[in-house]
C-alpha cells in the first residue's frame, strides 16, 4: 500500500474525531479580524481558483473575510517566503500546491525553511492529470502506448506545461514506472500544449482534467489513464496509471493550505476543520466538479509528515528527470 493510500485510509476517522476535539471549538473571538491568505501563484490559476472557492466559504462560516493576496513569481517562491516571515498569529495563512515539496529540488537555495518555517493546516485537493492522446494516433489503451514506446526507444514523445511542472513531472513517474524512453516537449502552458497533442504533432501529455475535458466527451482526444492514486470524480470509468498495468506510476498534485510555524495549535484545528466544512458544501462540491478537483484532507500532522516525505521523492524524481537546480 502506498504513503498516500496507508494516510489517505486514517484521514476521514481522523478528521471526524478532531471536529469533537475541544481544540475544535471557536478560540476566544479567533478570528476578530480578516485573514490574509497569500497564494503563490497569478489570480485565475487553478491554486487560486481552488482558493477561492474555499476561503469564500469559510469566511462565511468563521464571520471574517479571508482576503485572497496573490503573489505570483519565482515558481511560487515569493509567496512562500512573506508567509515563512510573516507573524504566527493566524492571520496569514497560505493556500498553495505540491509545487511547495518541488522546490527544495529545483532551487539550489531557497531564503526559507520549507519544513521548518511552516506548519500544515490541511490539504484542500487533488487535481487527477489524465493521459490524453489523439485518436488519430490509434493507440486505444495505455499498454499500447508503452508496447509503442518500447517498439521503437525515443521515438514517442509527451508534451508538458514547463520543465518541473506537475505535468512534466507526472509524465516522468509514468515514464520511469513503465522503462520507457520518450521525450519531454516543454510548453508555456496547457493551452499550448493540448493544442500540440490535438494535431498529433505531440503524441501525449498529462493534463489537467479541466482543459481536456470537453474533448474528451466530445472524442477528439482519448483520455487513457489518469496519473493519480485513485481514479478521478470528473472521470470515473478511466482507470488510474497503476490500474491500467504500470504500477508505480502514480503522481498526487495536491493543493492544501498551511500556516507560519508556531501558529498556535488550537487556531490550526479551528483552520482545519473549517476547511473541511467548506468541502462538504454543495457549492465547493459543484465547483471541484467542474475544475477536475477531488476533495482530500488530513489532519496537521499527518499533513506535515506527507510534506516531508514528499520532498524526498520529489527530489528522486527531480534527479531522475535531469532537471538541474536554479
Amino acid at each position: 500500500m502506498t504513503t498516500f493510500a496507508r494516510i489517505a485510509a486514517t484521514a476521514s476517522m481522523a478528521c471526524i474525531a478532531a471536529l469533537t476535539a475541544p481544540g475544535a471549538v471557536a478560540q476566544n473571538g479567533y478570528p476578530n479580524k480578516p485573514i490574509r491568505v497569500i497564494v503563490p501563484f497569478a489570480a485565475g490559476s487553478t491554486t487560486d481558483i481552488i482558493a477561492r472557492a474555499i476561503t469564500d466559504k469559510m469566511g462565511q462560516s468563521m464571520g471574517q473575510t479571508l482576503v485572497v493576496d496573490n503573489r505570483g513569481g519565482a515558481s511560487g517562491t515569493i509567496g512562500q517566503q512573506a508567509v515563512a516571515t510573516a507573524a504566527p498569529d493566524g492571520y496569514t495563512i497560505m493556500i498553495h500546491s505540491s509545487s511547495h515539496t518541488v522546490s527544495p529540488s529545483t532551487f539550489a537555495k531557497l531564503p526559507f525553511d520549507t519544513v521548518g518555517d511552516f506548519v500544515g493546516v490541511t490539504p484542500i485537493s487533488t487535481l487527477p492529470n489524465a493521459l490524453v492522446i489523439s485518436p488519430s494516433k490509434n493507440i486505444k489503451t495505455l499498454k499500447d502506448l508503452v508496447a509503442a514506446a518500447k517498439a521503437k526507444p525515443g521515438t514517442i514523445n509527451f508534451a508538458s506545461a514547463g520543465q518541473g511542472s506537475a505535468t512534466h513531472l507526472n509524465a516522468e513517474k509514468f515514464k520511469m514506472a513503465a522503462n520507457i524512453d520518450a521525450t519531454n516537449i516543454p510548453f508555456k502552458g496547457s493551452a499550448d500544449a493540448v493544442t500540440e497533442v490535438l494535431s498529433g504533432r505531440v503524441d501525449y501529455y498529462f493534463s489537467p482534467i479541466a482543459p481536456v475535458i470537453g474533448q474528451i466527451k466530445e472524442g477528439s482526444l482519448l483520455a487513457l489513464a489518469v496519473g493519480s492514486p485513485k481514479r478521478a470524480a470528473a472521470l470515473p470509468d478511466v482507470p488510474t496509471t497503476a490500474e491500467a498495468g504500470v504500477p508505480g506510476s502514480e503522481f498526487n498534485f495536491w493543493i492544501g493550505m498551511m500556516a507560519p510555524a508556531k501558529t498556535p495549535r488550537d487556531i490550526v484545528t479551528r483552520l482545519h476543520d473549517e476547511v473541511v466544512k467548506a468541502l462538504a458544501t454543495p457549492e465547493v462540491k459543484e465547483r471541484f466538479l467542474k475544475l477536475g478537483a477531488d476533495a482530500w484532507t488530513l489532519q496537521p500532522a499527518q499533513f506535515d509528515a506527507y510534506i516531508k516525505e514528499e520532498i524526498g521523492s520529489n527530489a528522486k524524481l527531480v534527479k531522475a528527470a535531469g532537471l538541474s537546480p536554479q
